[in-house]
């Protein structure tokens, strides 16, 4: 996952999920987490290879429960 995001932030893609540091934390609510989802169709499109394809498509669930669980959160934890 960080492979995927990493390189479309690379390419300068802006949104919620490429402004994730792969380095360290960050937590999304449900709200931003529904934010995240919309950018998950435009990011599929800039990916190169499957499995960055994959990757998004786990994050993409993960996002779907977070955004449908009010007082959830999604936490990424960096290297």
């Amino acid at each position: 996952m960080a492979d995927a995001i990493g390189s479309l932030r690379l390419l300068g893609v802006p949104g919620r999920l490429t402004a994730v540091d792969p380095y360290g934390d960050a937590l999304m609510n449900e709200q931003e987490a529904a934010v995240a989802l919309g950018e998950i169709p435009d990011l599929r499109q800039r990916c190169t290879d499957e499995r960055q394809l994959a990757a998004l498509d786990d994050l993409a669930m993960l996002l779907e429960q977070c955004a449908g669980t009010p007082g959830s959160y999604l936490w990424f934890q960096g290297d």
